[in-house]
């Protein structure tokens, strides 16, 4: 049977840690960290049911007023023709 080194030890010790950390961290785009941002979205790519279609996917035509994409906060109103709220209801 080999001896443990205290090089193997250090790099098992390192390896646990680092897969600890990685399972108990917070994700990375938390629902807080987002916003809806209406008027952005591709035909077909929104994130959510509009007023004019009953699920995420289904949005019509390019930039549909009532068709949000989450973007994080502070991002929607820098993109071009991107709003908080939306224009149908």
């Amino acid at each position: 049977m080999k001896t443990k080194t205290p090089l193997n030890t250090a790099i098992l010790a390192a390896a646990a840690i680092g897969t600890a950390l990685v399972i108990t961290a917070a994700p990375v785009n938390a629902a807080g960290s987002k916003e809806k941002c209406y008027g952005i979205s591709q035909a077909g790519k929104n994130d959510c049911s509009t007023a004019t279609s009953s699920c995420a996917g289904t949005s019509k035509v390019d930039r549909q007023s009532d068709a949000f994409l989450a973007v994080p906060k502070g991002l929607c109103l820098k993109i071009s023709g991107g709003s908080l709220k939306s224009k149908k209801s």
